[in-house]
């Protein structure tokens, strides 16, 4: 069976709706598409506030009631019975979401066994047949098949296999 790792952040669980939701009502800012194209969240936020964002982001609890994309469940368990699935997600830059990112797993994919949940560092160490991420960066050492998920930040991106949904992702590897 081939492997696949997946991300959990921006491609299984809706980080950036949350963000934007707390972002729009603590600083009574909503942030239009136009102006996160291409531009991670903390490149656009004041930067006299980017310590309390990252403060936010190593919450205890932050990231443990994320939203769920749409499909992800029913594919990711589809692709659980095709593929040897790995969830594998740079947790370590926020060490309270390592608990939250094992429950939320738990709860919105419960035929993933904890065996198959990788919280690490860096991803470069990660060699698999077929990687999702969000993060083109991810996959500079990495010499399986690319599947750059969309998200705000990755809009310019163009040097990598594009999947805007999980139904892009089903058509690609169902």
């Amino acid at each position: 069976m081939k492997t696949i790792a997946v991300d959990l952040d921006e491609v299984l669980a809706d980080t950036g709706k949350k963000l934007k939701r707390l972002y729009a009502a603590e600083y009574g800012k909503t942030w239009e598409d136009e102006e996160l194209e291409g531009n991670d969240m903390r490149e656009i936020i004041p930067k006299e506030l980017l310590d309390k964002y990252l403060q936010i982001l190593n919450e205890p609890g932050f990231f443990r009631d994320l939203e769920i994309m749409e499909n992800a469940q029913s594919v990711m368990e589809q692709l659980n019975k095709k593929y040897k699935v790995y969830i594998v997600s740079a947790a370590m830059e926020f060490p309270n979401s390592l608990k939250d990112k094992y429950e939320w797993v738990m709860e919105y994919l419960p035929f993933i066994s904890w065996k198959q949940i990788h919280l690490c560092g860096l991803k470069y160490i990660v060699q698999t047949d077929i990687m999702i991420d969000d993060r083109a960066r991810n996959f500079k050492y990495l010499n399986g098949r690319k599947l750059l998920y969309t998200a705000h930040h990755n809009l310019k991106e163009t040097d990598y296999e594009r999947v805007n949904n999980w139904q892009d992702v089903a058509e690609k590897l169902l």
